[in-house]
């Protein structure tokens, strides 16, 4: 049985990836987590003894090396230092991301995994989903020919973006990565997937439009359970007293034993969100030219109804559309003159790919599979992100590896 220490026991570390491991076999054997009482909720669903519990990661590293295998799910700005130790111990790392906040510790990880036993395995989720390993095929078989464009569009929802961009963790850049790194990292990862070749150049607009102060209706309240505003589309009360309480979002205000009236009452997602405490862009649009001249444009935009990925993948022999949230998938074949559509199950958390992606890790640590997506090909989708928040606060189109990047026109 694999032996699995969780670093951070937020709802990735414990809810998603604790409980996938588990219930595919694998033992939840040690615990850092620095909030006493989930560290002890978590504890409880996996029988770990208080000696195997710690606040912080530099005391589980220094037992050694007590398990086979890592899981690093702690805050954004808290991911490189913990896997630059699971590597000098050996251990093989399952790390969320954004892996980092600074570029220049990519190569910082690289290096680090060069020189250990240990491998990394970022959790780029997505891929691990059957609904993109369908596109995947698709592109695999020649059915479009040469791939030449992607047009790819992350819909948030609106009420998603308020729960995570607005009032949860990543709403202020720094200390949380970047918008663009932090939600879309998957979906600049499927862009390079699908391109099969690395990024050259990449260009970006985006902004903060409407989630501001001079943005609030008259008589808003600094608070959603004191205000007389209705039909606010951010109120907290509509977005969580409906919700499955067992599931996400409510169980990141219920973490630790508050109940979610307290957590409306005092706490951050409570709060009104025109009032201005947090920075991030609510829609930004980013183009990419690969090595191989594939062009790609992902959109990524706070003002949609619906939670979920759309695409077009636009061939010299064919088009694929597809539809992550229902399934579709459909395929226009140029030279027949015909079309194909099909739905792909989407069950699970990420459309199923966290379960394929546990799956898939656990496999590897076994031996029973060849190991995932090589670290470096995984931080091209970072090295994206970096390069497009570049672009789009200096107006410039940047190409990779170009720290100042080089004006249009």
């Amino acid at each position: 049985m694999m032996r699995v220490a969780l670093i951070g026991c937020g709802n990735r570390g414990a809810d998603v990836y604790g409980a996938l491991l588990a219930a595919q076999g694998a033992s939840i054997t040690h615990l850092v987590e620095p909030r006493p009482a989930r560290r002890a909720e978590v504890a409880a669903r996996h029988g770990v003894p208080p000696e195997q519990q710690f606040a912080h990661w530099d005391a589980f590293f220094a037992l050694g090396r007590v398990a086979d295998a890592v899981v690093v799910a702690t805050p954004d700005d808290a991911h490189v230092a913990p896997c630059l130790q699971a590597l000098t111990l050996g251990y093989d790392v399952l790390l969320e991301k954004p892996v980092c906040l600074h570029e220049a510790d990519l190569d910082r990880l690289l290096e680090a995994e060069a020189a250990s036993t240990g491998r990394v395995t970022v959790c780029h989720v997505l891929r691990a989903t059957p609904f993109f390993q369908a596109v995947q095929a698709v592109l695999a078989s020649g059915q479009l020919g040469q791939l030449v464009g992607i047009v790819h569009a992350e819909n948030v929802a609106h009420w998603h973006y308020a729960h995570s961009y607005v009032r949860g963790n990543w709403r202020l850049s720094p200390p949380a990565a970047p918008f663009l790194l932090a939600k879309s990292s998957h979906d600049l990862d499927l862009l390079r997937a699908f391109a099969g070749a690395a990024p050259h150049w990449v260009s970006s607009e985006g902004a903060l439009h409407h989630f501001r102060p001079e943005q609030a209706p008259a008589g808003a309240a600094p608070r959603c359970v004191e205000c007389p505003v209705l039909g606010c589309p951010s109120d907290a009360r509509a977005i969580y007293r409906d919700r499955d309480p067992t599931r996400w979002p409510v169980t990141v205000l219920t973490a630790g034993g508050q109940t979610l009236e307290d957590a409306l009452r005092s706490g951050p997602y409570g709060q009104c969100v025109y009032l201005g405490y947090n920075n991030q862009p609510d829609h930004q649009a980013v183009t990419v030219v690969f090595r191989n001249g594939v062009t790609a444009q992902l959109t990524v935009s706070a003002f949609t109804h619906n939670n979920t990925r759309t695409l077009k993948l636009l061939g010299t022999h064919g088009e694929l559309r597809g539809h992550m949230d229902r399934g579709e998938l459909e395929v226009h074949d140029f030279r027949t003159g015909t079309s194909r559509r099909w739905v792909v199950d989407t069950a699970g958390t990420h459309g199923g790919g966290d379960d394929g992606l546990v799956r898939a890790w656990l496999a590897c640590l076994r031996g029973e599979a060849s190991p995932p997506t090589p670290l470096a090909q995984s931080l091209d989708s970072h090295r994206l992100a970096f390069a497009a928040e570049r672009a789009r606060q200096l107006g410039t189109a940047v190409r990779l590896g170009d720290e100042d990047g080089v004006s249009y026109g």
